[in-house]
């Protein structure tokens, strides 16, 4: 049998060994040349870490610098296991340590059990063991004073509200991403939250900084302070009374608004049972803002101004004012009590709160005109305060009216309005007829320290500033000689009007009540307007009995904080019957 041909094996066995070294050559070329930089670049990847660092929220503070919301940093405790198997130290000339020394001295300061905490310290492989979540900055700090090796925090800030349930409703809160959930807080989320930063560096296997690896880092820039026109003091004592009145008038809720007439600031925004932002239970929010109702008697003011501003009536013009009236299409509307035909002036129909006289003068304007004023006053348009959740109200085009919808309005039924838009309207008469934005915010301090007003719209003028004294000259007897009579406060003049209207109740149904008072003072040199509003009192339904009393008590607090002199003058009213 013939083995073949040796050199022939060879040449063969040579040409595929060439074959094989010009294949791997060819593969390591193709991957230096072509796949060497992606896979150097997917390499750099797998090592690379990034860690974000959250920016600071900014504070929220009341406008005399009270902090109402802070963020607080609190830590995250984690064990490195092979470094605590590995930690010495001495004590009185004895070296000890290990898991169970250290947790000798840890199990005290983190208030946790020493054996079972030896036992989670215990281990080789472990670098990020958790110890113990959400603990304070006293606490961090003691454990680091420990000095033992492989115990090690992670940053957690956390939001506190030191004012609790003071302004609740106004500032809201965060939730567990940071980010505001209801209030100030989610409106402003933007303004308060800052930009997060970042530091990125290349690590090893067991998560260590290489030292020759890149590295690079972004500072976090913190949030924007906030500084409202909120005054805490005034907003605690507002709801405190608000909620006491409730108490006593068996009344459902209520809330309550204080603006500066001159600037639209609001100086508070109470509502019965606020939310504590550091437990909130709800969505929280200003039922201020988000109810409405049908505002009832408080809205007459707008239907005197629109009379005397387009030249129909003047505040002593004479009426027989008779307690039921019915108009050119059958609609009857009748007064709060019966009484005889009332010799009443303008002046007189507004202090006695009298419907029928109201249908009766007001019926001279035309029902365009009706509406145009309804809406320069503001109603059926929000007052685009910062706080989420406003609601516009409810004011149908003039054209749609029925034909007791066109009459109700002049007293203030078939349209429904927020109590901060009501109260706005007695601002708007007490600045010399100018409306005003009401806002909750006055400005922003930046992280250099920077303080910027913030920029609120220019003023409209509603009515002429003749006719907005002549109403506030009228709203003044409603206090002293009409139905606003628990509304007066000592050392200041006031003027104001009560009101009472259905609201929904517990069964849904229109048959719930709110009683309110809406007020100036003082009414010789305004300064702030105050609206009460308590829903369902069962002790009484009447505004100048439910309401008018918190109005005084809370407007007289108001001034003396402000700083409000007394009044330096006496009322000279004009008649209210002849």
């Amino acid at each position: 049998m013939r083995t073949g041909d040796p050199n022939g094996r060879i040449r063969v066995l040579g040409i595929v060994v060439l074959v094989v070294l010009m294949v791997f050559t060819g593969r390591l070329v193709y991957v230096q040349t072509y796949l060497g930089p992606a896979l150097a670049a997917e390499a750099q990847n797998l090592r690379t870490r990034t860690i974000v660092i959250p920016a600071v929220r900014g504070d929220i503070t009341d406008l005399d610098g009270n902090v109402l919301a802070t963020s607080v940093d609190r830590y995250n405790i984690f064990a490195d296991q092979p470094l605590i198997a590995a930690w010495k130290h001495s004590v009185d000339g004895t070296v000890r340590g290990g898991p169970t020394e250290a947790a000798r001295l840890l199990a005290p300061v983190l208030g946790l059990s020493a054996p079972e905490l030896a036992a989670q310290l215990n281990g080789d492989k472990n670098q990020h063991k958790v110890i113990k979540l959400d603990v304070s900055q006293e606490t961090w700090d003691a454990v680091k004073a420990l000095k033992i090796s492989g115990i090690f925090a992670e940053s957690q800030p956390q939001r506190s509200y030191p004012a609790g349930t003071t302004g609740g409703n106004i500032v809201g809160f965060t939730g567990k991403d940071g980010n505001g959930q209801s209030g100030l807080e989610y409106s402003l989320n933007d303004i308060l939250s800052g930009t997060s930063g970042s530091t990125t560096y290349e690590g090893g296997r067991s998560g260590h900084v290489i030292p020759t690896g890149q590295q690079s880092s972004t500072e976090a820039v913190p949030g924007d302070d906030v500084t409202l026109t909120m005054i805490r003091d005034l907003q605690w004592m507002a709801a405190a009374a608000l909620e006491e009145q409730i108490a006593t008038m068996g009344g459902t809720g209520g809330y309550l608004v204080v603006i500066d007439v001159k600037t639209g600031a609001v100086y508070a925004l109470a509502d019965a049972g606020s939310i504590d932002p550091n437990n909130p239970d709800g969505f929280g929010g200003s039922k201020a803002i988000s109810s409405i109702f049908d505002p009832g008697s408080t809205a007459k003011i707008v239907t005197m101004a629109a009379l005397i501003e387009t030249g129909l009536a003047t505040p002593t013009d004479q009426f027989l004012v008779p307690d039921r009236y019915t108009t050119v299409n059958n609609q009857t509307f009748r007064d709060s009590h019966d009484h005889e035909d009332a010799q009443w002036t303008l002046t007189g129909i507004l202090a006695e709160s009298s419907n029928t006289g109201t249908v009766m003068i007001g019926q001279e304007l035309p029902q365009q005109v009706r509406h145009d004023y309804l809406t320069k006053f503001g109603f059926g348009s929000k007052t685009g305060i910062e706080l989420a959740g406003e609601e516009k109200g409810l004011l149908a085009d003039a054209d749609k009216w029925d034909g007791s919808t066109k009459y109700a309005v002049l007293f203030g039924q078939g349209f429904s309005v927020t109590a901060l838009q009501a109260t706005n309207v007695f601002a708007i008469i007490a600045n010399k007829g100018v409306r005003m934005a009401p806002h909750l915010v006055a400005g922003t301090t930046d992280a250099a320290g920077v303080y910027t007003p913030a920029v609120q719209p220019e003023g409209v003028q509603v009515v002429s500033p003749s006719t907005a004294e002549q109403v506030l000259k009228m709203t003044e007897s409603a206090v002293l000689d009409g139905t606003g009579a628990g509304a007066e406060i000592s050392g200041y003049r006031v003027a104001g009007k009560t009101g009472t209207a259905q609201i929904p109740g517990p069964s849904g149904q229109l048959d719930g009540i709110l009683a309110s008072f809406i007020g100036v003072a003082p009414a010789d040199d305004p300064r702030i307007a105050v609206g009460v509003f308590i829903e369902n009192p069962t002790a009484s339904v009447y505004g100048g009995v439910v309401a008018a009393p918190v109005f005084a008590e809370v407007t007289a607090f108001a001034l003396q904080k402000l700083g409000v002199v007394p009044s330096g003058t006496t009322p000279d009213l004009y008649p209210t019957t002849w």
